[in-house]
């Protein structure tokens, strides 16, 4: 089994319309896991159908028992994080500023607050288009720890790739270069960027490269919207001729991959025929071939 996460420095470059079509055109030898836990959407081009659901538990919330409470104001004195107030004369915590760090339980004087387990998100096994299963998940609204909800994605994909004999999984990851991201890119075997001709393309791509040396991660990159600005694709290209990153594909700006977007389908499902689809389908055979090579 081997993994290739895609990945991408900011939003808006693709790479899930990307991942999805590379999760399609492998079909049912491959796992998707899809790790964009805070904004997933990769279940719509899919037509996952959600068939599995489990509570994900993060985090702990702090909780008063007005029954042994004496209202002292001890714990409203030492929480950093202003979360308990008090209100018609009994002291409540608000759920989302409370950060869980136990220290009002520890002086409150009655025992009166115990730390709760919280409930952070929800995680889904799904049936998706030509007999592939899709692992998949939803951070609760203002929850904590998206990285460890990534883990759990991850864990759930490579654990049904080994049961069911499956020879890939396929992780599309968060943007940026956070924690989610840092979970996405555990144990991948190879990393596919993907970045566009922009300013702020390039920008963000050199944080992701600098992010992956400090895992010693090997990385190919792809170009979306290259003909969007000449230059820029061209000191895209100069800098990862530098750092020895393998550009596999420069995809032209099309409106067909909007369309596809409008109509819920990967590029290589709406239109197989069109430019776009042909090189990506070229990409994805050379992303096999690179990884059969190396694992």
């Amino acid at each position: 089994m081997r993994e290739i996460v895609i990945i991408s420095g900011k939003g808006g470059t693709g790479k899930t319309s990307i991942s999805a079509s590379f999760a399609y055109l492998e079909g049912s030898n491959a796992v998707v896991a899809d790790c964009d836990v805070d904004a997933a959407n990769m279940h719509i081009l899919l037509d996952a159908d959600f068939s599995s659901k489990e509570d994900f538990f993060s985090g702990e919330l702090a909780v008063i028992d007005e029954s042994k409470c004496n209202n002292c104001g001890k714990c409203k004195e030492v929480c950093r994080f202003d979360a308990i107030e008090q209100k018609d004369g009994q002291y409540i915590v608000d759920k989302i500023s409370c950060e869980g760090c136990w220290y009002c339980s520890r002086v409150c004087p009655n025992d009166a607050i115990t730390m709760v387990k919280q409930k952070a998100g929800d995680l889904f096994v799904s049936n998706i288009k030509n007999n592939s299963t899709m692992v998949h998940a939803k951070l609760g609204f203002a929850a904590e720890n998206s990285g460890k909800l990534v883990a759990k994605v991850k864990q759930e994909a490579k654990i049904l790739a080994l049961k069911n004999d499956k020879e890939f999984v396929i992780t599309d990851g968060s943007p940026g270069i956070g924690c989610p991201v840092i979970s996405s890119l555990s144990g991948a075997n190879l990393v596919v960027l993907v970045t566009e001709a922009t300013v702020s393309g390039l920008h963000d791509l050199k944080r992701v490269v600098k992010l992956l040396k400090t895992f010693s991660l090997e990385a190919i990159c792809i170009i979306n919207k290259y003909d969007l600005n000449a230059n820029i694709t061209q000191e895209i290209e100069e800098y990862l001729l530098k750092e020895n990153i393998k550009v596999i594909a420069k995809l032209p700006y099309d409106e067909t991959f909007t369309q596809a977007l409008t109509d819920a389908k990967p590029i290589v499902q709406y239109n197989d025929k069109s430019q776009l689809s042909i090189i990506i389908q070229k990409s994805w055979k050379e992303i096999k071939e690179i990884i059969r090579s190396r694992y």
